[in-house]
């Protein structure tokens, strides 16, 4: 018979590698002082709204006859819409996400990943049903589903740079793609359309070394991939700055025009720069698109 003590242990092992991600994503959500999640539109719900004038189809026992006493009309409340939307995070595993240019910022992936589960966080404590693309994990609701989130979020992929799937976004549901953006553009818009076709609305989060904006290089220099898999060694690296520049830039163009064109938002974040701005930002996009 299994003893307690190694039961535990055992546990410990297994649980090792997610409560990090977890923390930090619920420390950087708490960051975050969003108050109640209301969507601030009619509908079925206990959370009181507004008053409005009663109207013809009305029913008598709808009137808040105390409001109504105060004036000439009856009125009638509004609750706040409380029906739980899905939204499905995608966030790049890919080995480029693991690039980090100094020790004082995280690495794109870190950053990618506590965004994304604090979001997930943030929208799951508001009554949403959150889950992963590719139908690695249905939209559910609940700290178990964060736990699974966190643990698959935790691995890596081997591939040089990550495509975002379709598979998984309900209709009329909500998207959340969170990456570097650098691999084939294609792939990005592919999901993009098949997400408009059935009415999903979302965001694009580009996460980026600052290094990745600067390309601070000159002189003999070897560029490789974070796999291994692609090498370029150039004697003139310095020749190559406006090019890459130029090329990154119009990489940004054409996601924001995807994003525009699908009805989604598109905005470009820096490890170096503050979690908590970004965190913000991607809470905001997911509710304008309820």
């Amino acid at each position: 018979m299994t003893q307690p003590l190694t039961l535990r242990s055992q546990a410990e092992t297994l649980a090792a590698p997610l409560p990090p991600l977890l923390a930090e994503a619920e420390h950087l959500a708490t960051t975050v002082l969003l108050g109640d999640h209301g969507r601030r539109r009619a509908g079925t719900g206990d959370t009181f709204w507004q008053y409005r004038p009663a109207q013809m189809h009305d029913e008598a026992r709808s009137i808040d006859w105390r409001r109504s006493a105060r004036s000439d009309a009856n009125f009638v409340q509004d609750k706040e819409w409380q029906i739980a939307q899905s939204v499905i995070l995608w966030v790049d595993q890919a080995a480029s996400m693991a690039f980090t240019s100094d020790d004082r910022f995280p690495s794109k992936a870190q950053r990618a990943r506590t965004l994304g589960l604090a979001c997930a966080i943030l929208l799951i404590r508001g009554g949403e049903r959150v889950g992963l693309t590719g139908l690695r994990l249905p939209p559910r609701r609940g700290a178990a589903q964060l736990m699974q989130m966190a643990q698959l979020l935790s691995q890596d992929d081997t591939a040089d740079y990550g495509a975002p799937e379709a598979q998984g976004m309900l209709p009329h549901s909500r998207a959340l793609f969170i990456s570097d953006f650098l691999g084939d553009i294609t792939a990005v818009e592919d999901a993009l359309l098949r997400a408009a076709d059935r009415g999903v609305g979302g965001a694009l989060l580009q996460i980026l070394d600052p290094q990745e904006e600067a390309f601070p290089f000159d002189g003999r220099t070897i560029f490789e991939s974070m796999s291994g898999g692609l090498r370029h060694e150039t004697r003139k690296a310095g020749d190559l700055k406006s090019r890459y520049l130029d090329r990154l830039a119009a990489r940004k163009d054409r996601l924001q025009y995807l994003a525009r064109t699908t009805g989604w938002q598109f905005q470009t974040h820096h490890t170096s720069d503050s979690a908590t701005q970004a965190l913000l930002w991607l809470y905001g996009a997911m509710e304008h698109h309820q």
